[in-house]
């Protein structure tokens, strides 16, 4: 029967022979060897292709759609062509007659004709398989994700600016603060953020700047970002031309542009950053130590990137200690909350401390570490490079001057370079003063120091009974350069210092202190800044000061010295003499000041009255001097005042001037000469003047030689005044106004007080365009019953910060004209009673000040 039916398969093979039907099954086998060579040739195609895609992935470049729809066609081809090769073999194995007929004649052509179909498949991928690209670059990410750690930064400045991200009226925000702070944390912070967060712009670009920037590094960063074929941008020759290239493809893009350190104002242009506008729609964020480059660079907002509150300032340190090191032992805690406390919120300081600390879980190395931070805080592990040499101050110290007015501003601007650069902070009463974070000051005394290797250059002591064991303990003593002694209950100092080196001696605040033995400044021959101010029961000098012939600084400041010892006038290189709140100095030897022939800086303001012939003997003197340059005085008499407004030279010099218990001054009257030589007057003190009743600018046209007295024509204001910024007026009970302070356009401080007649503080009749109080930042008015009016014009007041006024019960209105937008105020004090009878013309400026008033 089998034979029968291979017999019968064999009819329709044989109905026609020579049909491509009959090539299916009689080519099987040769079909099949050949399916499986193409096979493998198109396999180690796809091998090779592979690979170089591959290698292609790992230059972080993607397939092409063309190789990736290939290789998934491959890969399906395979599979397919092994089973019709399995299926293959079969058949042929099946086959009868030596091999040359199928038992199954109908099963062999299936097989056959789909062998044959998959044999021009295999052919054709094989053909299709030579690409000659087969990866393109990938298309740049929105933004890089940049490494951070996860640690308490500071959230608010972060929420401020997302915030302000989302402003269209913001194109460009600066973040300022202290070197440390974790400015560059917080803009990572921002950069990574834009993973998470859904928005509408098409790259971030992130770039280091620091303080010297180098713009083609910059250039180049850019055109890696935005995929800037290297073709095209190899053949941008200059810088100029490659700026044009980034800006031609940034002003078709809605970029962020992150720039990280910024110490100057950068060029944005000059890169190839357009400005972002409305619309562009881009945004531009940078850090920087100093509030001034966020002006520089027109920030439409600054945000101040503050120090960490003592609980994340904690949580901080904890997380950088570890708790195994916490619980280590329950003394820990509370001394890691001191370490943690010190470092007064800088991050960067409790990363170092907290790493340097870890696995410390003896006590005792604890106590040890406080100890060492309060006086040198780099011979903590790490502290030294990490921090202090991160944080180094870069700017150069006072050079020379050619007088002490010069002087004077230079130090007042390195002082607000320091503050821009958060080095420095204003404190005190209306931020008149600085002080330094621990931190940076720590920094300071180890630079000075030598970084660290000298640590006796400079010595701060609270307890000056210990000094006797300093002698013992440190036997460098004599290297000792600075030296500040402030103890508030010692009676006596040593009898002797041997101080060969010490250049700077500060006794302080010893308010138990009456005497300095005579042998005290024996062993100080090098020393040349002497400051024995604020001690306030020191009664009599040695004899023996007059030995210290290197001083140049000398201050007496409120001490109740009586008298001068004549051995100052040996102190030939002494340039500075301050005796300020001496009320119990009434002897000053002749020829005493006239003989310090190196005397640049006199001050000398009290509220008590000097013998007469000492104030004229006084004037006479300092007029002698040479190389006087910087005067403050308080005079008391008309003799006295009348001896000032005669000499150019006194009136050259005269910084501070001081009329206290002047009686017999009725009038004060200013010619235009007189003002033209108070180029430097920087304040005026009126106390005590009881028969004072006005004082009269006289102002000459020089054109029409005429004299006009205010207020029928103001003009010329620049040339008068122009340094006067603090004004206190106590005590004057006949004065009725101060209208010529608008000849002082530069005004900061106004405080009056205690003047019974005064009605106007500007009186009526001026006119109504200038440019009166601009600049003042403080005005007190107090004890004036009588005054009406400030000002009869409405002012902007746009420096403005405090207004205090108290018992002026008949000032009804306050001339201001108030843009909240543009305003400085911070607030304004008096009594409840006189705010609520204030009459106002418009009631929006009512609105807006509501919110500032305190009462007192």
């Amino acid at each position: 029967m089998e034979f029968l039916t291979a017999i019968l398969g064999l009819v329709p093979c044989f109905y026609d022979h020579t049909s491509k039907h009959t090539l299916y099954v009689r080519n099987l086998k040769k079909n099949l060897q050949e399916m499986s060579k193409e096979t493998e040739a198109l396999n180690n195609l796809y091998k090779d292709v592979k690979a170089r895609v591959e290698r292609e992935e790992q230059r972080q470049m993607v397939r092409t759609n063309q190789v990736g729809g290939w290789i998934r066609e491959v890969e399906d081809m395979v599979k397919e062509v092994e089973g019709i090769l399995q299926r293959g073999d079969q058949e042929t194995q099946k086959r009868c007659l030596q091999g040359c007929c199928p038992r199954n004649c109908w099963s062999s052509y299936k097989i056959g004709k789909e062998v044959s179909e998959k044999l021009v498949s295999v052919s054709g991928l094989i053909g299709r398989g030579n690409f000659q690209v087969v990866a393109e670059m990938l298309p740049p990410p929105l933004v890089d994700e940049l490494p951070m750690e996860e640690t308490v930064g500071p959230e608010l400045a972060y929420d401020t600016a997302c915030g302000f991200l989302k402003d269209p009226q913001v194109g460009i925000m600066g973040l300022y603060g202290l070197g440390g702070v974790g400015k560059t944390h917080l803009l990572t912070k921002i950069n990574n953020n834009f993973l998470k967060t859904s928005n509408d712009f098409e790259v971030v670009i992130w770039a280091e700047v620091s303080q010297s920037p180098d713009i083609e590094k910059i250039q180049e960063d850019v055109s890696k970002k935005l995929q800037i074929p290297r073709d095209r941008w190899e053949i941008k020759s200059s810088q100029k031309e490659k700026a044009a290239e980034i800006l031609r493809v940034l002003k078709r893009k809605r970029f962020v542009l992150l720039l990280d350190d910024i110490w100057k104002r950068l060029d944005l242009l000059e890169i190839g950053f357009p400005h972002p506008d409305a619309e562009n729609k881009s945004k531009i964020i940078f850090t920087t130590r100093s509030p001034a480059v966020c002006r520089q660079m027109t920030a439409q907002k600054s945000i101040e990137v503050a120090c960490l509150s003592s609980e994340a300032a904690w949580s901080l340190f904890k997380k950088e200690v570890g708790e195994k090191t916490l619980d280590s032992h329950p003394h820990i805690p509370r001394l890691a909350q001191v370490v943690a406390k010190a470092c007064k919120g800088l991050p960067l300081a409790l990363i170092t401390l907290g790493r340097a600390l870890v696995d410390e879980k003896d006590p005792s190395t604890w106590d040890k570490v406080i100890q060492d931070l309060s006086k040198f805080p780099a011979e903590i592990s790490g502290m030294e490079v990490e921090l202090f040499h991160r944080l180094r101050i870069r700017e150069g110290l006072l050079g020379e001057v050619h007088d002490m007015h010069e002087a004077y501003n230079q130090g007042h601007k390195i002082i607000k370079k320091l503050k821009d650069a958060c080095l420095l902070e204003s404190c005190g009463f209306r931020e008149k003063r600085v002080k330094m974070q621990d931190v940076i000051r720590d920094m300071a005394l180890w630079l000075y120091s030598e970084c660290g290797k000298e640590k006796n250059k400079i010595l701060v002591y609270n307890d000056v009974s210990s000094l006797k064991e300093l002698a013992q303990e440190i036997t460098n003593l004599k290297e000792t350069e600075k030296m500040l002694l402030c103890d508030r209950n010692v009676e006596q100092f040593p009898e002797t210092m041997e101080s060969l080196n010490l250049k700077t001696l500060i006794v302080n605040r010893c308010h138990k202190l009456k005497e300095l033995s005579s042998g005290f400044f024996q062993f100080m021959p090098l020393i040349r800044v002497l400051d024995l101010a604020d001690n306030d029961n020191l009664i009599e000098l040695p004899i023996e000061i007059g030995k210290l012939v290197a001083l140049r600084y000398l201050d007496l400041s409120f001490t109740k010295i009586r008298e001068l010892p004549i051995e100052l006038t040996n102190l030939k290189n002494l340039t500075s003499l301050l005796l300020n709140g001496m009320e119990s100095l009434e002897i000053i030897p002749q020829e005493l000041v006239s003989s310090l022939i190196s005397l640049k800086f006199f001050s000398m303001y009290r509220r008590t009255n000097v013998p007469m012939v000492v104030e004229e003997s006084l004037l006479n003197e300092l007029e002698s001097l040479n190389g006087i340059g910087e005067i403050h005085i308080s005079i008391c008499t008309s003799p006295s005042l009348n001896k000032l407004k005669s000499s150019q030279k006194l009136l050259r010099c005269l910084s501070g001037l001081q009329l206290n218990n002047c009686e017999d001054v009725i009038s004060l009257e200013l010619s235009s000469s007189i003002l033209k030589r108070l180029k430097h007057l920087q304040w005026l003190v009126l106390h005590n003047c009881s028969e004072l009743k006005d004082i009269r600018i006289e102002v000459e046209q020089e054109r029409a030689q005429k004299n006009l007295t205010l207020p029928k024509d103001i003009f010329g204001r620049e040339n008068h005044f122009h340094a006067l910024c603090n004004v206190l007026i106590r005590d004057c009970s006949k004065l009725l106004n101060l209208t010529w302070l608008v000849f002082a356009p530069y005004l900061e401080k106004l405080d009056v007080a205690d003047c019974q007649s005064m009605e106007h503080v500007i009186c009526y009749g001026v006119e109504e365009n200038l440019d009166v109080f601009s600049r003042l930042k403080y005005l007190n008015l107090e004890g004036l019953p009588g005054l009406k009016s400030i000002y009869q014009h409405p002012l902007l007041f746009p420096s403005l910060e405090i207004l205090k006024v108290y018992d002026c019960k008949s000032l009804r209105s306050l001339p201001f004209n108030f843009n909240p937008s543009s305003s400085n105020l911070r607030k304004i004090k008096g009594e409840e009673s006189w705010w609520n009878q204030l009459e106002w013309n418009d009631e929006t400026i009512k609105h807006a000040l509501t919110p500032y008033f305190q009462i007192h």
